[in-house]
């Protein structure tokens, strides 16, 4: 009797991904598999100081140090001896175990990836940080993980799966100007809810087609925020480009990473980019959003731009259109810490910075600092704070008596000249 043929499943872009990894032809939803890891993402905080012991009680060595990224981002530049020395351990540790992929306070881990061509459409990344989706954006399937997780990683180059569903979000038109993929972010925690747990959020539709990279990545990015396990887009020939011109080599097939045609999603949603106002979360949660005309005469103390979600060199360039020719308003400082040192270079060389210092912007080192309530930043009972970063629970950029607002780099510079949370379209013209 002749051998039954298995029938092929239209699949996911997510469950292409993992099928490969765990070499399989096909996977379903709710599957338990074994993948191999393509790569694997830390940083000071969530590093060394937390595997080291792990693997010296374990007797286990590095799986593969040239597929071990290390970044130190949290803790730079070291503000007290503690500090030191966690990025001392870190230094060290890179060294001993020979990971050729450290990037010593050179920028914020999630832009470092892509911005050193570590990420290609199709791969299996985990990071240990939950902002990891962030890597998404290129087409591959990237999951934060926790530090008995990466143990295990890094000792066996493998981790187990349980295939997620996809939720695909369609975004259709054009986004205002002065509207961003921030915007679009906090619009979905509202809509959304932040509890999708162990979902992929696919994103798609000619917004999304139209966007840089840049762009796209805050999308896949904020996939945390909604509880997504991770986000994802498909590859085109835009992430192709980006690809290129960090030096990496890769061809037109790689474009066919992309779900299959009627493949199966959990959910569809379908959303107009026009109709979208400049939005605003408001304490303590990003979920807790409206738009930006909600929030006449709120005070706000200190302006920030900074963070993988908001101070890439595209988030500094909204900022210095908003800001060009203006001054800071008086009473409000605005805090300005790029993502990466190549963010500096080049925003110095293109006039973005002068722009940036001459409206009253003062600039921070490069690092994850004022966001997660580490270095220069930290704001003080009663004060109000809009920020380009992409969390706002209670006390996380200081005392827990002040009050956290979330924005788009358009709408944290607007509202830096003016002194209260403004719309910046009134600006921009």
């Amino acid at each position: 009797m002749a051998l039954e043929q298995a029938v092929s499943t239209p699949q996911t872009l997510a469950q292409k991904i993992i099928a490969k990894a765990c070499g399989k032809s096909q996977v379903r939803p709710d599957e338990i598999v074994t993948c191999a890891v393509d790569l694997a993402l830390m940083h000071d905080s969530s590093g060394p100081r937390r595997v080291k012991s792990r693997l010296e009680e374990l007797g286990a060595k590095v799986f593969d140090p040239s597929k071990v990224v290390l970044v130190s981002d949290h803790f730079v530049p070291a503000t007290d001896p503690e500090s030191a020395e966690i990025l001392a351990l870190t230094r060290r540790w890179a060294n001993d175990n020979q990971i050729a992929h450290f990037y010593d306070m050179q920028g914020i881990c999630h832009v470092m990836l892509p911005q050193q061509g570590h990420l290609k459409p199709g791969m299996f990344l985990v990071g240990g940080d939950s902002h990891s989706p962030t890597g998404g954006a290129f087409g591959t399937f990237m999951v934060g993980i926790g530090a008995t997780e990466m143990t295990g990683v890094l000792a066996t180059g493998e981790i187990w799966v349980k295939v997620p569903q996809t939720v695909r979000l369609n975004w259709e038109g054009q986004l205002q100007h002065g509207v961003s993929a921030k915007d679009m972010m906090l619009f979905l925690c509202a809509k959304l809810g932040m509890n999708n747990n162990y979902k992929v959020m696919e994103y798609a539709g000619s917004t999304v087609a139209e966007m840089s990279m840049y762009e796209r990545m805050v999308l896949c990015n904020m996939s945390a925020e909604l509880g997504a396990k991770t986000g994802i887009i498909e590859a085109d020939a835009t992430t192709l480009e980006w690809i290129r011109n960090t030096g990496q080599n890769i061809d037109d097939s790689q474009l066919s990473w992309r779900s299959d045609e009627g493949a199966q999603y959990e959910a569809v949603h379908n959303f107009d980019a026009s109709q979208l106002s400049p939005q605003v979360a408001a304490p303590h949660s990003p979920e807790n959003t409206h738009s930006v005309d909600n929030f006449e005469q709120v005070k706000v103390h200190q302006a920030y731009i900074g963070a993988c979600t908001g101070a890439k060199l595209s988030d500094l360039k909204m900022a210095a259109e908003v800001l060009k020719g203006k001054k800071v308003a008086a009473g409000t400082r605005l805090l300005i810490a790029p993502a990466s040192a190549k963010t500096t270079e080049v925003a110095a060389k293109d006039g973005t910075l002068a722009t940036l210092t001459e409206a009253g912007a003062i600039l921070l080192p490069t690092g994850c600092g004022a966001c997660a309530g580490m270095g220069a930043g930290a704001i003080a009972k009663g004060e109000n704070c809009l920020s380009s970063t992409s969390r706002n629970f209670k006390g996380r950029m200081g005392s827990p008596d002040s009050n956290v607002y979330l924005g788009s780099p358009y709408t944290v510079a607007a509202s830096a000249v003016t002194g209260i949370i403004t719309d910046p379209r009134e600006l921009l013209g």
